[in-house]
């Protein structure tokens, strides 16, 4: 099969990327490959059963619109929040280019409706109160899709890419790109029957946080520049929406900084849901990860979110991803193939906690197949002591958020390690190949991916 652009991966970046080159009028042939399936028929069987059984793929992270934009599909509307990419093209076009790649999303559906800006008053004081704590707040307007809205959007996405003539190939997976001398002509395709060729003119990689690692591996196979970045390690905290309620009016997704005492690592909240549930994610090698879903209509008595620590390796340690996932792997052993949960009283008392602990508490877990134990014997102590003083400080901000029964949930991972050197076209050191999205260690969130789709498509249509 000839091209004249490949696409791997049906994510926002790549979504984003074949729609602002049909908004261009290019009359390029465009093909997606996505290892999952149509928007329409991704389906968690878990609504049914009560626990992961453990698809392949994960239908909570592979298909068309991707990892993010179906767990609680929120979209950052600045250029502070969502990664590195201000860095790499410049604030001023990274922010006009959020305000165009929004209005496309209200075209095709999404809330009007803007969190975060309403009460300046009220945004203020939180702030007051997070300065006290040593910590940032970091201003940031929120447009929440919701996990059920985001699918109706990103089907009517999907629908307008098929009318113009993008092909789509679904249960398709790329097993290794096609490079000869320094120049990429395509990808090698495999959809359980014999392997086969793509070749193109133009091949984009956008196979989001899930695709990191085989990206890495390709990088380092076929020799991409790029290097080792930042991974993230950390827990879902989930409390009871009364002790975020004035947090969730205001923000709707409070992002926090800090530098907790001893080892000052970059700390921050992430993914906030007011209302929402903690979900669990499953990767190609069985390892089991937490997130979180927020819906518009369908609302829990919890408030759940992120709080991860960055983590930076230097030399000659240059495999993040395969220690974060060794973490993750601990997790997931301690909690017999589940995700973990533990109490943020036992873990200062040094504790397990048990089952009968958690149902006798306020909060109740959203994720009902968590398995109660001891997440400190899997989380590194650095990364522990960072998270434990971070909650501490957060309960400045937020009385209540370091109560007893505050559950942490383990393992929240984001690979974001491998960033591969591009310009600011995003031209790889291999011809004819780039990269965009969260895989490419530039952006981290749905809006940033979107973006970069959307600059990517602008400047292929160029080449017409």
């Amino acid at each position: 099969m000839n091209c004249d652009v490949l696409i791997i991966g049906a994510g926002p970046a790549g979504i984003f990327t074949a729609l602002e080159l049909v908004r261009q009028g290019s009359d390029k042939k465009i093909v997606i490959v996505e290892k999952g399936v149509a928007v329409e028929k991704r389906r968690c069987p878990k609504h049914k059963t009560k626990q992961c059984v453990n698809c392949k793929p994960c239908n909570i992270t592979t298909g068309f619109s991707g990892a993010g934009a179906f767990s609680d599909g929120k979209l950052s509307l600045s250029c502070d929040v969502g990664g590195d990419l201000p860095q790499l093209i410049g604030e001023d076009l990274a922010q006009e280019t959020i305000d165009y790649t929004d209005k496309i999303y209200l075209e095709f559906g999404a809330d009007t409706h803007v969190e975060g800006v309403s009460n300046p008053d009220a945004v203020k004081e939180i702030r007051r109160r997070a300065i006290q704590a040593g910590l940032k707040l970091v201003d940031c307007p929120i447009r929440h899709l919701g996990t059920e809205k985001a699918q109706d959007i990103y089907y009517a996405i999907e629908q307008y890419l098929l009318e113009h003539g993008v092909e789509m190939l679904f249960s398709h997976e790329c097993t290794n790109l096609i490079i000869e001398d320094k120049k990429c002509l395509g990808g090698y395709i495999r959809s359980g029957k014999e392997p086969f060729e793509i070749r193109a003119e133009h091949t984009i990689v956008a196979t989001g946080r899930r695709g990191a690692e085989w990206l890495e591996h390709l990088c380092t196979e076929h020799e991409i520049e790029h290097q080792p970045g930042t991974v993230d390690i950390g827990v879902r905290v989930e409390v009871r929406n009364e002790i975020m309620e004035k947090v969730n009016e205001v923000l709707y997704e409070s992002k926090l900084v800090g530098y907790p005492a001893p080892f000052k690592n970059k700390t921050r909240t992430f993914c906030q849901n007011p209302g929402g549930f903690v979900s669990q994610e499953n990767y190609d090698n069985d390892l089991a990860v937490v997130n979180g879903h927020s819906y518009k209509e369908l609302k829990s008595n919890n408030t759940n979110l992120a709080i991860l620590v960055s983590h930076n390796f230097n030399t000659p340690f240059n495999q993040p991803i395969a220690y974060a996932q060794k973490v993750g792997e601990l997790s997931n052993m301690l909690a017999n193939g589940h995700i973990l949960v533990q109490r943020f009283g036992d873990i200062l008392d040094g504790k397990r906690t048990w089952q009968k602990e958690l149902a006798r508490s306020n909060l109740k877990p959203t994720l009902p197949d968590a398995v109660a134990g001891d997440i400190t014997a899997a989380i590194p102590y650095r990364a522990m002591m960072n998270i434990i003083n971070f909650i501490k400080a957060l309960d400045h901000v937020v009385p209540g958020f370091a109560s007893e029964e505050t559950l942490l949930y383990s393992p929240e991972l984001k690979f974001y390690s491998n960033r591969v050197s591009m310009d600011e076209k995003f031209h790889t050191s291999v011809e004819g190949l780039y990269c965009l999205g969260d895989s490419s260690g530039w952006t981290r969130g749905l809006m940033m991916a979107s973006v970069m789709g959307v600059l990517m498509g602008r400047e292929l249509s160029n080449h017409e």
